[in-house]
C-alpha cells in the first residue's frame, strides 16, 4: 500500500473556502466536493483568519481588530503611568513647602 502524500493548502485558499462556507449557505462538504479537496477549512493552528465585515464601510478586519485592542492596552497603561507621575509630583510639591 502506496503512501499518501498530504497536500498544503495556502492560507488564502483556506480563507475563500471558509467564507463560501459561512456565506454562501452551503454545507461544508459540498463546498469541500466542489472544490475537491477533502478539508482545506480546518485551520487550527494555520494562522488562518477570515474577516466577517463583508467589505462593509467602516468595518474593521480582524488585523485591524487586534491592533486597535492592542492600541487600547497601551493607551491605558500610559495614562496609569502619567496619573501616577502626576499624583507623585503633587505629593512631592505639598512635601517641600
Amino acid at each position: 500500500m502506496a503512501k499518501r502524500t498530504r497536500r498544503n493548502f495556502s492560507d488564502e485558499f483556506k480563507a475563500e473556502i471558509v467564507k463560501l462556507v459561512l456565506d454562501g449557505g452551503r454545507s461544508a462538504p459540498e463546498v469541500a466536493a466542489e472544490q475537491a479537496c477533502q478539508r482545506p477549512w480546518s485551520t487550527r493552528g494555520s494562522g488562518t483568519k477570515v474577516d466577517r465585515a463583508g467589505g462593509r464601510p467602516g468595518a474593521l478586519t480582524t488585523t485591524e481588530r487586534e491592533e486597535l485592542a492592542k492600541l487600547r492596552k497601551e493607551n491605558r497603561e500610559l495614562k496609569r503611568e502619567r496619573d501616577f507621575s502626576e499624583q507623585a509630583t503633587a505629593y512631592f510639591a505639598k512635601r517641600k513647602q
